[in-house]
């Protein structure tokens, strides 16, 4: 038997590459702002923008980042072998950008009355991964 035969019958896990120079331009304090203009299909810099609004009251603002982040997050899947199901496993450090856009969607949905949205987003986030659920909230 293989080591890497997956005995569960479902989709392997989908593992972004590393895109390292966001991460760490956000880590060094740059502004979320001027490092998604100079890295747009970053989602981990969406999801800054997103949360930093929806913690500012700009909750519309927050919804559109996050937004923004989950359909580049999506693109960035879908090249890497997503089918459209499957684990993203947090623990992966490159996937924390989409998972981040991800729960920062629901959570502006939800702020916006954009119930069915909301629990389509919380869903997709626990299926894709149960750790970012639970860490995210």
């Amino acid at each position: 038997m293989s080591t890497h035969q997956n005995l569960f019958g479902g989709p392997p896990p989908t593992h972004l590459p590393d895109d390292p120079e966001p991460r760490e331009l956000l880590a060094s304090g740059a502004a979320p702002a001027e490092v998604a203009a100079e890295y747009p299909t970053s989602s981990l810099a969406w999801a800054q923008l997103a949360d930093d609004a929806f913690d500012g009251g700009r909750v519309i603002e927050s919804y559109a980042y996050a937004r923004t982040g989950y359909h580049r997050g999506l693109d960035a899947l879908r090249r890497n072998g997503w089918k459209g199901h499957g684990p993203v496993p947090f623990e992966h450090e490159p996937n924390r950008g989409f998972l981040r856009a991800l729960h920062a969607l629901a959570r502006a949905a939800q702020a916006i009355g954009e119930q069915e949205e909301y629990e389509r987003c919380a869903a997709f986030l626990r299926d894709s991964s149960p750790t970012a659920a639970d860490i995210l909230g």
